[in-house]
């Protein structure tokens, strides 16, 4: 039979490995760091639409996806005020191209 304080520790223990564990898990996919082997193509021509009262404009970009670059349109972003929006980019690092996430700076 387990003691009550022994049951409390596991419990504790139990409770904070779960925490833990949905800490991890709930992390965004965009959090990854995405590798490409080669250069993406050449950004494509959008039409950035009318100016949004408390959004900013993300323009679209290309993705690495399942071996091949795949095109994400653009989109709106909601803006945090006294920050500006700092756009997502691929960048070269040796002969491979990671790609910067899109932040508030």
């Amino acid at each position: 039979m387990i003691s009550n304080r022994m049951s409390r520790l596991l419990g504790s223990t139990l409770t904070a490995a779960l925490c833990c564990a949905a800490t991890l898990t709930a992390a965004p996919a965009s959090a990854q760091v995405v590798i490409a082997p080669t250069a993406p193509p050449p950004p494509r021509v959008e039409v950035v639409p009318a100016p949004r009262d408390g959004y900013v404009w993300d323009q679209g970009r290309w993705r690495w996806e399942h071996g091949r670059y795949v095109w994400a349109p653009g989109h709106w972003q909601p803006v945090r005020v006294g920050y500006r929006w700092v756009p997502g980019h691929w960048a070269q690092r040796g002969p491979h191209w990671r790609w910067i996430d899109g932040h508030w700076a």
